[in-house]
């Protein structure tokens, strides 16, 4: 993969900036979690705490919270009775898919890797 921010010499202030950037918005424990949930369809909070069971009902609110605010999730308030609450990905937040996907990709190998048999 070509990397067109590189001169072969140091690290662009750009490439470290967009870094910062995307660590300021996936940075938590359970945010990239809660985004994995709604890859396939947007989720309801209870959806978020059955799948995810460890996490607090507070921490999963306040993830959300986050994420809203960085246009990763988009909430959505449907006026019914009772009231339907519900979370999508953003576009930005679909494009993470490869992110997650590169991130899984690495895990399982290094697990492979790491409880590989000694020689």
């Amino acid at each position: 993969m070509e990397k067109p921010y590189f001169n072969g010499i140091e690290c662009p202030k750009e490439y470290v900036l967009a870094l910062r950037d995307t660590l300021n918005v996936v940075t938590g424990k359970w945010k990239l979690a809660i985004v994995s949930t709604m890859l396939f369809e947007k989720k309801r909070f209870s959806d978020i705490k059955r799948i995810l069971p460890e996490i607090t009902p507070r921490m999963i609110s306040k993830e959300l919270k986050e994420l809203e605010v960085n246009g990763i999730v988009v909430r959505k308030v449907y006026d019914q009775t009772p009231v339907l609450v519900e979370y999508e990905l953003t576009h930005s937040g679909m494009m993470l898919s490869h992110v997650l996907d590169a991130m899984v990709e690495w895990g399982l190998k290094h697990r492979e890797i790491e409880l590989a048999p000694a020689e």
